[in-house]
């Protein structure tokens, strides 16, 4: 744990008063999301710490995944043109990601085949999956494949192709002419970026093209997506929203960012 300046900050707690780094981390993280990033000099000041403090927190939070550290500051990762590894992934938005899964279960047929897209959300929903009811579950996330393969009441199918190591998701021609095969009783997608204009948005082409059969693949389709992903967009389009029956989201998307999506079709679940 970081130690904290002996002099008060801004929230008005010193280390005298039993301030905890991690509530001047989570003040930081706040402000470099709100402003798209932050300057050591100008944190120092606002928060009324040295600049070697601030300097330790940001440090703290690149190691945490949640910051880049840059000259002079700090830059969210939901802001860089890079697409973080799942390890990372995994602990961004943890608990909105949790809640979200949580949500998505009232989205889970009684029986039938299911299909689960690579990433940290649809992962979330994978280690929430009912025991009480018989599904075939379909996905090309190593990860779920295996975290799910000795539930006796699951028939898991795993997608062969070309494994990411960023992300460990099978991708390329090989996932995408077996996807073209199958019908799902409900489709739970990731994303790593989405407009109302612009749709669904993903860096790798390879990666677009599974995912869009994967839309095609499903007789319903849930978009399982944290707040951090609207209002951007990334390399490869591959669905619009109006393609999705459902959007399972956290309440930290404002309710008129949540009006403009059903605006666009599908139903807002903000969980």
């Amino acid at each position: 744990m970081v130690e904290a300046d002996n002099r008060p900050d801004r929230l008005g707690l010193g280390r005298t008063a039993g301030m905890y780094a991690e509530e001047r981390q989570l003040e930081i993280l706040t402000r470099a999301r709100a402003d798209g990033r932050v300057e050591v000099a100008g944190l120092a000041d606002a928060l009324d710490v040295t600049q070697e403090t601030v300097r330790r927190d940001l440090t703290v939070l690149e190691r945490q995944g949640l910051l880049r550290r840059v000259h002079g500051g700090a830059i969210p990762v939901e802001r860089l043109g890079y697409e973080p590894r799942l390890a990372t992934r995994r602990e961004q938005q943890r608990e909105e990601k949790t809640r979200i899964a949580r949500a998505a279960l009232d989205q889970l047929p009684a029986e039938g085949a299911v299909l689960l897209d690579s990433g940290s959300t649809p992962e979330a929903l994978a280690r929430l999956l009912p025991t009480d009811r018989e599904l075939t579950v379909v996905t090309n996330s190593l990860p779920i494949a295996t975290l799910l393969a000795d539930r006796p009441q699951l028939s898991v199918w795993s997608l062969g192709g070309l494994v990411r190591g960023r992300t460990y998701a099978t991708v390329d021609d090989w996932a995408r002419r077996q996807l073209e095969e199958l019908s799902v009783e409900v489709a739970f997608l990731g994303t790593n970026a989405v407009t109302a204009g612009h749709g669904l948005s993903t860096p790798l082409p390879t990666e677009a093209a599974v995912k869009a059969a994967m839309v095609a693949a499903g007789k319903r389709r849930v978009l399982l997506a944290d707040h951090s992903k609207f209002g951007r967009t990334s390399f490869c389009r591959f669905a619009d929203l109006a393609d999705f029956d459902v959007v399972v989201t956290g309440t930290e998307l404002g309710e008129a960012e949540a009006a403009e999506v059903e605006a666009s079709g599908p139903t807002v679940v903000r969980a």
